[in-house]
């Protein structure tokens, strides 16, 4: 029962992403592509203070990759840089909630990795 109410979240979240927008004059960006299976994800967003006060994504893939995009936006917005940098493999797939093989999990890490690098370049 748990499952099925998981893979509803994550079937919304990609139908109805939040935060899938463009932030404008952002002070960090980045995107990236799977090379693997095609999905590609940007992040940008802005900080105040050192924390995350707007974020965004965008790009296209599977409903793995895009609805871990709008958990995650969910989740850092109001974090700061090194709570972001933090997070690992363990954080995004308890945002998700179900069991991931190595292909799939590439498509979750995804949105993570990007928005770690764009953090760890905003200020070069």
């Amino acid at each position: 029962m748990a499952d099925k109410f998981y893979q509803d979240v994550l079937l919304e979240h990609a139908k109805k992403p939040h935060n899938k927008k463009e932030i404008e004059n952002p002070d960090f960006s980045k995107d990236e592509e799977n090379p693997s299976c095609g999905d590609k994800i940007s992040m940008t967003g802005k900080l105040d203070d050192g924390r995350i006060c707007e974020i965004g994504f965008g790009g296209h893939g599977c409903v793995i990759s895009q609805a871990t995009a709008s958990l995650l936006t969910e989740t850092c917005l109001g974090k700061t840089i090194d709570e972001v940098l933090a997070l690992g493999k363990d954080d995004v797939l308890a945002l998700i909630n179900i069991e991931l093989g190595p292909n799939r999990l590439r498509c979750a890490l995804l949105s993570l990795d990007v928005l770690q690098q764009a953090l760890k370049n905003c200020g070069e």
